[in-house]
């Protein structure tokens, strides 16, 4: 009862939201295929059941999860593993089912956790160490959890987006950084989302703590509050509700990504030779988001099996033109246009693993008092 209660909870969240960037043709399905392994990947032949049946993984991830069909399929051909994703909303509500879940697990293998809910996924005990053999070809800054419970899979940066088109016709100056925010000219103009339940909205929560220190970015938020800004539970709502670009609102700020740049001129209908938005660079955080495989997990072995696919280069290589953030994997090749059009912060603002941990709730309970009240 409790897994049918789980599904249907994330059923009702992937019919409600959107995810954490603009690859939506993930949202509300179940696809089923598998994954493609390089030759350092250890696949052990195909996966079965204890009952000699071809073993199935569900992959739990947030809904801007996307990846080639083509790619699953062959995965599925070689190693007659089958692999159903369920997906569950911005990163957070993703943590949030993951740990209402537990004791009786909604998934084998994860993808989606990252750098700022690592902490709170780790200390509630929800993924099995594996040492990846992939993890050789993997950035070793990215790899922040020491003992391989969260595995990185891909990083990119939440920052500041802006309507280009609106701050030249109304001759309003382009926000320089954070502090330029609270200025009266900028009154009615951004759309953030709440920490609480976004992953990009904690993280520019973060941003602010790593720019005003944990002792200033509460007066910031005050500012912020009085200058009449829009608060959305999520990504999809703020950047396809109220940004004045992808969604018809009134808002020409948006917390967003370094990346949604490029996706506005990929998916342009009619095409266009430059991005419609901009990124400020100084309101960058880094990012990086983990894959892990559930404790619990009934298909231990093929969900190892699954790791390794999402660790490897074919599958890294698949990523940016899908989800829009860079691959992990320091092998696979990005594509041109992806990187002609992406703002790639030299010094992105970042906070301690441990830091974030430590104070995470508080902040957050914090901010709502300041935003929410």
């Amino acid at each position: 009862m409790r897994r049918l209660l789980a599904i249907l909870i994330l059923g009702g969240l992937v019919l409600a939201a959107c995810g954490d960037d603009s690859s939506d043709e993930a949202e509300g399905t179940a696809t089923t295929g598998g994954t493609a392994t390089t030759d350092t990947a250890t696949t052990g032949g195909p996966a079965t059941t204890g009952g000699g049946e071809p073993a199935t993984v569900t992959l739990v991830a947030h809904d801007s999860f996307a990846v080639t069909e083509e790619l699953l399929a062959d995965f599925e051909d070689r190693t007659g593993i089958t692999i159903e994703i369920l997906t569950a909303g911005d990163a957070g509500q993703l943590l949030s089912q993951l740990i209402l879940t537990k004791d009786d697990p909604i998934g084998d293998v994860v993808w989606g956790i990252d750098n700022t809910l690592m902490s709170q996924a780790l200390a509630e005990g929800l993924f099995m160490a594996y040492e990846s053999p992939l993890l050789e070809e993997i950035a070793d800054d990215l790899e922040l959890d020491p003992e391989h419970r969260l595995l990185p899979v891909d990083r990119g940066d939440v920052c500041l987006n802006y309507d280009v088109a609106y701050f030249e016709e109304n001759d309003v100056a382009v926000p320089s950084g954070l502090a330029d925010l609270t200025d009266p000219a900028y009154e009615g103009l951004l759309v953030v989302q709440n920490p609480a339940t976004s992953s990009p909205g904690l993280a520019f929560l973060l941003a602010s703590v790593a720019e005003f220190g944990v002792d200033g970015w509460q007066a910031f938020w005050e500012d912020l509050a009085a200058n009449d800004i829009a608060v959305q539970p999520g990504w999809s709502e703020a950047y396809y509700g109220d940004f004045t670009v992808a969604g018809g609102g009134d808002r020409p700020l948006v917390v967003s990504y370094a990346s949604s740049p490029p996706a506005e001129v990929i998916f342009a209908d009619p095409p266009v030779e430059e991005a419609p938005t901009g990124v400020i660079v100084e309101s960058c955080f880094g990012q990086v988001e983990f894959t892990g495989i559930l404790e619990g997990t009934d298909e231990p072995e093929a969900a190892r099996q699954v790791v390794d696919f999402l660790l490897s280069r074919e599958l890294q290589e698949d990523i940016p033109l899908n989800m829009f953030v860079f691959p992990a994997n320091e092998t696979a090749d990005v594509p041109p246009e992806f990187v002609e059009h992406t703002t790639i912060p030299e010094e992105p603002l970042t906070l301690e693993a441990d830091v974030i941990a430590e104070n995470r709730e508080v902040w957050i309970e914090e901010w709502n008092e300041i935003v929410v009240g």
